[in-house]
Order: C-alpha cells, then sequence, then structure tokens
C-alpha cells in the first residue's frame, strides 16, 4: 500500500496550501485594504497553480491507478479517501494551469468591482468584469464537462455537490415551484387574519448585536479557542482546518436578520469542526459536499433556533442584552416577527417558504449565464422579470437585484441549488433527529443543544466523506432526498 501512504502524504502539502489559501481568502473579505486587491489576487493564483501543479499530472494518475491495484490492502476508510482523491484529480487534470490562473485573477478583480458596484448601484461598471469571468467559467465548464461525461453545468454542480445531475435538481424544484406559490397565498391569508408583527424598534448599536452574537454562538457550542466572528460585505464561513472563521454583516435598525446570519454561519462552522479528527487534511475527512454543509446551517437557523422553544429560551438574553421593554419584545411578537412569510426582494433575509424560489431563480439563470442563453447586459431585465414571476415582486434598483449575491462576482456557479436542496435535507434530518431522541426539542427550550448535536455528531459530522452526499442522507434520514419532510415542517409551522 505504499502507493496510497504516498497519495496521503501529497494530499497533507495539498491541505497545507488550501488552508493558507482559506485564512488569506478570509482576510481579503474581512480586514484586507482594497488598494491591496491586486497584490493579493497575484499571490493566490500562484498558490492556486502551485495547487494545481500537485493535483495533476500523469505521475499522479499512475501513483491513484496504483494504490487503486493495491486497494484490497485498504480499509474501508482508505478506500473512500482514495475514491475522493480520485474524483479530485478528476476535476483538477481537467483544467490547464493558464485557466486556473485567469479564472484566480479574474474573480478577484470582478468581486473587488463588485463591492463599489452594489453600494453604487451600478451594474454598468460590473458588466466588463462579469464578461471575462463567465466566458472563463464557460470555459471552465466545457473542459471539465468534455472529461467527466456530464452537462457543463453537471461540471460545476460537482464540485459543490459530488454525484448530483440536473434531472435530480429539477425533479425537486419543479415540484417546489408548484406547491409553493398555492401555500405561500394560504399562509399569508391566514396572517391577515392574525395580530401583524411588530419589529423591536432600534437602533440597535454593532456592539450590542455582537455581544447577542457571541452568547448565541456559546449556547450553540462555538469553539471560540479556535473560532471567531467578524463583519463582511456578506455573511460566510471560512478560515483553516482547527482554524474557524465566520462573518456576518449589521444592520443598526433591525437585530433580528445578523443574529440568523451569525446562527446560520455557526451551522456552517460546528460541521467543519466536527468532522473526524484522524482524517483532516485528507479528502476522506471533508465535509461531504455543500447541500451537507448547507444542510447543519439550515438545520440550526430555520429548524431549531426559529422553534418556539429555542426561542422561548434565548429571548430573555435577547432583552437583556438589546433592552427590549414592551409588546414588540414579547415571545409571541417575536415568534410572530421570525415566522412572517412575505415575499421580498433579498435572499438573505427570505422567510424559508419563500426562500427556494430566490434559488431556483438563480438556478435557473446561471444556467442560461452558462449556455450564453443570456447576455451579461441583458441579465438585469431577465432577473427581474424572473423575480416578478416566480416571488411576485419587482426590484427598483439592481442593488437588490442582480448585484445582491457575491457569488456570481466570485465566478461560483452550480453553487446556489445546494441552498435549497439544504434546506430540504435539513428539514429530513431534523425530523429523523426528533424521531431518534424526543429530548431535542425540550433541550432547546431550556438551551440544552447537547441532544441534537449528539445525533448530529454521530450521524453526519463524524462520517466525513466516507459516504457519497445521497447515500449520507438516506442514511441518517432514512429516505432518499426529496420534498416531503420540508413540504411538512412548513405545513405544521405555518398552517396546522
Amino acid at each position: 500500500m505504499q502507493a496510497y501512504l504516498e497519495l496521503e502524504a501529497r494530499k497533507k502539502r495539498v491541505g497545507a496550501l488550501n488552508n493558507a489559501m482559506g485564512i488569506l481568502q478570509w482576510d481579503q473579505q474581512t480586514m484586507m485594504p482594497d488598494g491591496a486587491a491586486p497584490a493579493r489576487a497575484s499571490v493566490l493564483a500562484e498558490l492556486s497553480v502551485m495547487v494545481h501543479e500537485m493535483e495533476t499530472g500523469s505521475a499522479l494518475c499512475d501513483l491513484i491507478e496504483r494504490a487503486e491495484s493495491e486497494s484490497d490492502q485498504l480499509d474501508a476508510w482508505q478506500c473512500a479517501n482514495l475514491r475522493e482523491i480520485r474524483h479530485q484529480f478528476l476535476h483538477a487534470n481537467a483544467m490547464p494551469a493558464a485557466l486556473v490562473e485567469k479564472l484566480v485573477l479574474a474573480q478577484s478583480e470582478s468581486e473587488m468591482t463588485w463591492r463599489q458596484a452594489r453600494a453604487d448601484n451600478d451594474f454598468k461598471s460590473l458588466a466588463p468584469k462579469l464578461d471575462t469571468l463567465f466566458a472563463l467559467k464557460r470555459e471552465e465548464a466545457e473542459v471539465k464537462a468534455s472529461v467527466m461525461g456530464v452537462t457543463p453545468y453537471e461540471a460545476l454542480l460537482d464540485q459543490f455537490d459530488p454525484g448530483r445531475r440536473e434531472a435530480q435538481v429539477d425533479a425537486i424544484f419543479d415540484d417546489l415551484e408548484q406547491f409553493l406559490p398555492g401555500f405561500v397565498q394560504q399562509v399569508m391569508e391566514k396572517q391577515a387574519r392574525q395580530p401583524a408583527p411588530v419589529m423591536p424598534r432600534g437602533p440597535f448599536p454593532v456592539e450590542q448585536q455582537t455581544a447577542l452574537s457571541h452568547e448565541v454562538m456559546r449556547v450553540f457550542g462555538f469553539p471560540f479557542v479556535r473560532g471567531r466572528l467578524d463583519t463582511a460585505h456578506h455573511p460566510f464561513s471560512g478560515g483553516a482546518d482547527g482554524d474557524i472563521r465566520i462573518t456576518t454583516r449589521y444592520d443598526e435598525s433591525d437585530f433580528t436578520r445578523s443574529l440568523m446570519a451569525v446562527i446560520h454561519e455557526t451551522g456552517h462552522a460546528l460541521y467543519e469542526d466536527g468532522r473526524p479528527a484522524k482524517w483532516r487534511g485528507q479528502p476522506v475527512g471533508n465535509s461531504r459536499g455543500m447541500t451537507l454543509h448547507e444542510s447543519q446551517s439550515l438545520l440550526l437557523e430555520m429548524q431549531a433556533a426559529r422553534s418556539e422553544e429555542f426561542i422561548g429560551f434565548i429571548l430573555p438574553t435577547i432583552q437583556r442584552l438589546l433592552g427590549g421593554t414592551g409588546p414588540a419584545w414579547e415571545r409571541e411578537n417575536i415568534l410572530r416577527v421570525y415566522r412572517r412569510v412575505e415575499p421580498g426582494l433579498v435572499r438573505v433575509f427570505a422567510d424559508e417558504v419563500t426562500y427556494p424560489l430566490h434559488v431556483i431563480l438563480r438556478y435557473k439563470l446561471e444556467k442560461a449565464i452558462l449556455a450564453n442563453d443570456v447576455s451579461t447586459d441583458d441579465l438585469p431585465l431577465a432577473w427581474n422579470d424572473m423575480m416578478e414571476q416566480l416571488v411576485g415582486i419587482r426590484p427598483v434598483d439592481d442593488t437588490d437585484g442582480v448585484m445582491q449575491d457575491v457569488h456570481w462576482p466570485e465566478g461560483i456557479f452550480g453553487y446556489f441549488p445546494t441552498y435549497s436542496l439544504g434546506a430540504m435535507a435539513a428539514a429530513q434530518l431534523f425530523a429523523a433527529a426528533k424521531r431518534d431522541n424526543h429530548d431535542i426539542l425540550p433541550g432547546l427550550g431550556r438551551g440544552d443543544i447537547t441532544p441534537l448535536f449528539d445525533w448530529l455528531d454521530r450521524n453526519i459530522r463524524s462520517q466525513g466523506c466516507l459516504y457519497l452526499p445521497d447515500q449520507l442522507i438516506a442514511k441518517a434520514s432514512g429516505a432518499e432526498l426529496g420534498t416531503a419532510a420540508f413540504k411538512a415542517s412548513i405545513q405544521a409551522r405555518y398552517l396546522d
């Protein structure tokens, strides 16, 4: 098994470089002065090429083949690791080094331009950067598709959700697109017969919101000894193995949004922190794709944190740290605030019922972008038309329209579907956890997350990439990924 052990050593070095890039990318989004962007892009491009060189080539292919021929000497985890190494090699080896470098540079330039363009509501300044980046992404999709024997979009989707195919996504999203508009109407009719939620009035200084965020993170067991919370243009979770970096953004007029964003990113962080320690630095020890990753964040944000039990527990802390008194701060009103279903323009602020419609919009549009069926200049109009068609409202500007997300300016295609696939998985996993342990909801009501996290540790976090994504979901929940549990969850929460 000498060949396999050589692969492990090689992957350990690659992992170290990826960890370094993770910290550099976190710094780029949080602390780096804007004027340092070109230099940082150059460094990241060089590191990306170094990683690419270590992940490709005929010598590595030979090493993988030798290890595969000796697989009878490997245990289950080593075999799974070898499978993941082969999968990573397939993706990396399809990409010319020159294209890797061009992509990193274009992504950095586009993202930095997006920051100012979004602030200025100036899509025209961003469009040329997107044009360049989209052309490179089409090239990447085509070269990977030709090697992998899948569609160009599937080649990019596979990077975030290995094995996922368009037909599966289409089936789930078609179901949601047919179901949700009528369901939303029913919920809004019911809400109209009830007292309207009263938003607590600010201002809520950033310092107070940060203190609240830290307190809630402690309740969920965030490991501050090896992690931190900062601010960024867009909430995200990043960093390196054993060095967790999450971010949020604050609005002093509304604490509810930043708090849920923090809980969401905490879910990502805890998944990363709970991966099998023995296999850190190896592909089999990674998180099991972004559908599973988003399931862990959405399980906390949408399933656990919006439960009556948890809100009842955490409300006194919110009142104490933000100085909240009066009717707007009562439990029933806060529940109505967090459970208000109302079509809105911005995905990250959307309720859990309308949220999938935002994702479907992006899924359809990014497939059209890759297929060159919609031009960059026509993208704002296409976005506005589809938003009106799916969500029922039309953006008044591009800041809250086509420029609201950082994903496309960063060249991230194939990620968006995992948000809603993750929501479906979160509902399935939470239902399975409650079925297996009846103390989960009472535990949330007393601030004891242990019953839920014990189940997640055992069934998800500790499993790494031992199984394929759909295998892991089915093994943990008892069913293939679908919409049934999600529909049952929102039916119980909003209509029953």
